[in-house]
């Protein structure tokens, strides 16, 4: 297991408790996890600690499965899974996303760690980067990019 991490930060207009219901609803999320060249993804998700995910990306050329289970739900604040990626042989690494009110919206801070030291830190905050962007549109809201990379 490497160490790195990533962290992408975003302001976005939605409330908490949209942002974080979206991460939590298998049909919508269908619509906004698709990083690059992704242009199909089916999800299923079950909803509650220690449940369980897949989410399969396609398109030209790709085809990545990704996997996980929920560790922490605490809503409206803060979501923590595992995340295994087809692209990474398999090893096991973590996602947080942390939701702070700030006026009418809600700055967001997702944090990937144990990433493989081999893949670049900078495709996956660019990856992550353009998931909220269309998570933020699929919420009808704007998002501001501050990402961030830690190794």
């Amino acid at each position: 297991m490497s160490e790195q991490t990533v962290t992408v930060r975003r302001r976005m207009a939605a409330s908490c408790e949209e942002l974080f219901d979206a991460w939590l609803e298998a049909e919508g999320m269908a619509k906004w996890m698709m990083p690059g060249a992704v242009t199909r993804c089916e999800v299923e998700l079950d909803p509650r600690v220690g449940g369980q995910f897949r989410i399969r990306m396609s398109g030209p050329g790709i085809e990545v499965m990704n996997t996980g289970a929920f560790r922490v739900l605490e809503r409206p604040s803060k979501l923590e899974f595992s995340w295994i990626s087809s692209r990474w042989g398999g090893e096991e690494t973590f996602v947080t996303v942390e939701l702070q009110p700030n006026g009418g919206g809600c700055d967001l801070l997702l944090t990937h760690r144990r990433f493989p030291a081999e893949h670049s830190a900078e495709q996956l905050m660019d990856g992550w980067g353009r998931i909220l962007e269309s998570l933020g549109e699929h919420l009808g809201s704007g998002a501001q990019d501050r990402p961030s990379a830690r190794r």
